[in-house]
């Protein structure tokens, strides 16, 4: 294998990416927009979610529940109402996402200390909403109830300070605000990154597409050295990326990154070795560009949403969906990422998964490599 012959290729390359414009977009410009548009996407965080209130009781207790559950952003009070008809039409407009009702006897019962008679109704269609409100609401009335006992309590004649409450405390780790984009940026960078295994893809289709490729395999120019040569520009813009958006990750979102920046880069570097290894796959059993992008977004994006752990739980999924799960570069990535960033994790804990990407990447090459021998031969 000759480096000079490698090197040919990739200067090649390299002029063909800085030359064509829509190419550098792709791999150099793309990345980063696509974060920030899934960013925004993916995690916005509720608020001001409409609901509406009937009130059979009627009673101080009940209005100051209410004013107490909306006095924040959460939710806003859009209407109160007389009859639960008008709660089905303000559901069917999607002018609401849930509703409380009160029954006649609530303030009697919770003075009682007999229930909370509440009953909380939401849109099913947005559950996303309507489960943030029941959350809510349930937090709320929670809170409201020990406060009613502790006047109850008083009523009788106790003093509070010689009670001993339960004292629960809880602390969360690597991400005390519970902020969804701590946890899901450093995932989404997986994604994002894999865009460059799309133009690696594409530049194969089109070279064979318009029969450069042939007369590439014509020259003293091995297999091995070709492909290698095709992977090397794409790896090197990846690797600009690779430094450029953990940046706008830290100043614009303020994700916290507590690891080793070199540790990073370097595992990074490995995960696109694989990512652009499977690019090449598709680049070698597809003769179109238009059929490369196909199979690139049903091979490396569509996969990337759902069975690499940055939205679903692998451990919740099927065997099965576990086992492809592994086959994956950016299931390993996505551990590899958010370890750094959030955890700090070092290489006594993340070796077995750049071992798999490692792994991956030469079993990918090896058999790009087979059938493109095949192909061409």
């Amino acid at each position: 294998m000759s480096l000079r012959h490698i090197w040919a290729i990739t200067r090649k390359e390299l002029q063909h990416i800085i030359r064509d414009r829509s190419t550098l977009i792709l791999v150099l410009v793309t990345p980063t927009a696509l974060l920030v548009l899934m960013a925004y996407a993916l995690t916005v965080d509720l608020k001001h979610v409409p609901i509406a209130v009937l009130d059979f009781d009627r009673s101080a207790l009940s209005r100051r529940f209410v004013q107490q559950i909306t006095a924040g952003d959460d939710l806003d009070l859009y209407a109160q109402v007389d009859s639960l008809a008008e709660i089905d039409d303000l559901l069917m407009a999607g002018k609401v996402k849930a509703a409380l009702v009160f029954d006649p006897g609530f303030s009697q019962d919770l003075l009682a200390l007999k229930g909370f008679r509440m009953q909380i109704i939401i849109d099913g269609t947005e559950p996303e909403s309507g489960a943030f409100a029941v959350d809510h609401i349930s937090w709320r009335a929670e809170e409201f109830i020990n406060h009613a006992l502790s006047e109850q309590i008083q009523a009788l004649g106790f003093r509070l300070d010689n009670l001993q409450p339960i004292d629960l405390r809880v602390r969360t780790w690597y991400n005390p605000s519970l902020k969804p984009r701590v946890d899901l940026i450093p995932g989404l960078i997986s994604m994002v990154l894999g865009l460059p295994a799309l133009s690696v893809a594409l530049t194969l289709a089109h070279e064979r597409e318009h029969g450069t490729l042939e007369q590439l395999m014509a020259t003293p120019i091995t297999r091995g050295e070709l492909l290698l040569g095709k992977m090397l520009p794409y790896l090197l813009v990846g690797l600009v990326n690779v430094i450029v958006i953990p940046i706008l990750a830290i100043i614009w979102f303020d994700i916290p990154f507590n690891g080793s920046p070199f540790l990073f880069f370097t595992l990074s570097a490995i995960f696109l070795f694989a990512l652009l290894a499977m690019g090449i796959i598709v680049g070698v059993f597809m003769h179109t560009q238009a059929a490369a992008l196909a199979v690139s977004f049903l091979v490396v994006f569509f996969p990337g949403f759902f069975l690499t752990g940055i939205f679903f739980p692998i451990a919740s999924m099927p065997e099965v969906m576990r086992l492809e799960a592994l086959g994956l570069p950016g299931t390993h990535y996505a551990v590899i990422t958010r370890g750094v960033f959030l955890t700090a994790i070092g290489l006594d804990v993340l070796w077995p998964y750049a071992v798999m990407l490692v792994g991956l990447g030469l079993a990918f090459t090896a058999i790009a490599a087979l059938f493109f021998r095949k192909k061409l031969g």
